[in-house]
Formats: C-alpha cells, structure tokens, sequence
C-alpha cells in the first residue's frame, strides 16, 4: 500500500533554489513532449524530481498530478484534430482510470522486484518490434481483437500496471493498439494518451487520498507539461509515424537503461554489479 508523506518537511516552489525550479519547469516541459509522441515521459520528470529532494513516493504521486495535465493537453490536442473521439472512447478512459486506481491501491501486493527485472526487456522488445516490423505506418489494419474485448481485457490490464509501476506505460498502450486493436502508429498514439490519461487520474487519486502529492510544485509543472504536450502532438499530427516511429523506439530504450542503471536495481544486485 502507498504509505502516508513522512514527517520531512518537503521542498516547496518558493523554498528551492531558482536552478531546481527551473530544472523542474523544463523536465516537466520535455517530459510532456516526449509523451505526447512517444510515452515514457516519467523518464524525465520522476528522476528531477527525486534530485529536488522528493521522496521516492512524493515524486511519484507529484509526476502523477503534472502528468496528468499533460496527457490531458495531448488528448485534446490529438481530438480537436479529429485523431480520437472522445465520447466514443470515454468507455475504455474509465476501464483504465479502474486499473490505474487498482494499481496503486494493490502496489505493495504485487511482486515489484520481478516487473523492475523484466519490464526493460519487455521495453527492448517493443522497441525491436517497431524498428523491425515492415510497413509501420499510418494505416489501419485487421484487428485481432473486438473492441468489447480489448476494453474489457487489455485496457485496465494495463492501466493497472501504470498505477503500480508506471515505467513504460505508453508503449505497451501504444504496442496494444497497433498488435491487437489494429490501428496506425498516429491512431493509436492519439487513442494512447486518452487511456494514459485515464489511468494517470486514477494513480493520481489514490496518491492524492494518502498524501503524498507536492500541490504547488505539481501544478507548476503542470503548466509547463501542457506546453510540451501541446507541441509534441502537434509534430506528431503533422508528421505521423515518420516522427513516432523513431521517437518511441529510443525512448524504449533509454527507458530500458534508465532503469537497469539504477544503483538499486534488483538485476544488478543479483549479478553483483
């Protein structure tokens, strides 16, 4: 279970240095770029955030709280361009809000060490699969699953995941839409960040209801985040799989790395390196 904000004073917008908060307000401006197009936008703003002096739990439940604006700007970015109907697609955001709320209630249930061990190969496998697959592109495809199926079974599956991990989240929405829903790459990008979104608020509401949410230095960031957002979706619009293809295959990756350099990693310490 999430535990409650210990009694350490937490840093606020006004008691760090100008240097941190800038640092911040430009993480949080690249993170919602990159996760517009390609997801993986916690890479950036979770790791600033702990070097701002946050708490492991503080910096999640705070990504939570300024991601969420900017998967909401992507969203209705991607929407006003017609990329995504909302109303049709309100089912599956709340399946995912589900999951994601699940996910954060259930984390210390879960077998966290095993999903830190495999997800930056699941990652690397994603990343190998948009790389190498021909014809990739705009164009939808047969779907393998009905959509009653693929709401009911994969979206909340993991939305789930993004509320008690998180890393990597947008690619397995994105890999979900292209393998199984059988959309295009820029499809199934914009339908990504409505279910992100959906399941971002439910992560969000469970670390909010505990406590562990930075309000000022969250919705700082938030602003920024929908700057980023709202530029990413836009090249993404215009230049389509051309820009998300790439883009999503380093960012799986350096995801990938992110997480098998840290120090604590449970692989590393299995190896003994």
């Amino acid at each position: 279970m999430v535990e409650r904000r210990n009694s350490r004073p937490c840093p606020h917008v006004f008691d760090l240095p100008t240097e941190i908060v800038l640092l911040l307000a430009f993480a949080a401006f690249a993170a919602g770029f990159i996760d517009s197009i390609a997801g993986g936008g916690g890479l950036i703003a979770v790791p600033a955030l702990l070097l701002a002096g946050f708490s492991p739990v503080e910096a999640l439940g705070t990504n939570k709280l300024q991601g969420l604006f900017g998967t909401g700007a992507a969203t209705l970015t991607y929407a006003s361009k017609g990329q995504v109907n909302l109303r049709k697609q309100a089912p599956m955001a709340l399946l995912a809000f589900a999951g994601g709320a699940a996910g954060a209630l259930l984390a210390s249930v879960l077998p966290g060490d095993l999903l830190r061990i495999v997800i930056p190969f699941v990652l690397v496998a994603i990343a190998l699969y948009f790389a190498l697959k021909p014809n990739m592109d705009d164009v939808d495809r047969a779907e393998r699953l009905r959509p009653f199926v693929f709401g009911l079974a994969v979206v909340p599956a993991i939305g789930f995941y993004d509320g008690v991990f998180g890393p990597g989240a947008g690619s397995f929405y994105m890999l979900a839409f292209v393998t199984l829903a059988g959309y295009g790459v820029l499809k199934a990008t914009a339908h990504t960040k409505l279910l992100n979104f959906g399941s971002n608020v439910g992560g969000f509401a469970v670390f909010a209801s505990v406590g562990v949410v930075d309000w000022k230095i969250g919705l700082m960031m938030a602003v920024m985040q929908i700057f980023g957002a709202r530029l990413g979706a836009g090249l993404a619009i215009r230049n389509g799989a051309r820009l998300i293809k790439p883009l999503l295959v380093v960012t799986c990756v350096a995801l990938a790395v992110r997480l098998l350099a840290d120090p604590t990693h449970p692989l590393r310490t299995m190896l003994g390196f």
